[in-house]
């Protein structure tokens, strides 16, 4: 798997996003396979989950390979650098690039638990090491 985004720059959309965490649960995956996995829970046809394949085959977030006479998909990026990529993009567009000013807002908002808190705390420790 690349450790990079899609090539085309394009954005992985929130229903392409619950495709790809099938992909990055357990691949490589038939259509078929993605749409036993998403498809059913979210109420999607086998043509709409195809349909989402083909998307992000076009993004180039994930690969095809024939077996026969249908195709296996697999994600071309990795979960956590998509992840860090959004991370970054969300602080970016909301907090002007600064992490304080988000973990700031979840604290006001109670969104934080204590258990988040102590994770926080261990990690800023780990990272002070």
């Amino acid at each position: 798997m690349s450790s990079e985004e899609p090539d085309t720059g394009e954005r992985i959309t929130e229903a392409e996003h619950a495709v790809m965490e099938a992909l990055w649960l357990r691949s490589p995956l038939t259509a078929t396979e993605v749409s036993d996995m998403v498809g059913r829970a979210r109420g999607w046809s086998l043509a709409t989950v195809k349909t989402l394949l083909s998307r992000l085959v076009a993004k180039q977030a994930i690969a095809t390979e024939p077996q026969g006479r249908r195709f296996l998909y697999s994600p071309m990026i990795a979960r956590s650098d998509y992840v860090g990529g959004e991370s970054k993009r969300l602080v970016d567009r909301l907090f002007g690039g600064r992490a304080a000013p988000l973990f700031a807002h979840l604290a006001e908002s109670e969104a934080l638990t204590d258990r988040d808190l102590a994770e926080i705390e261990a990690l800023l420790k780990e990272l002070r090491k």
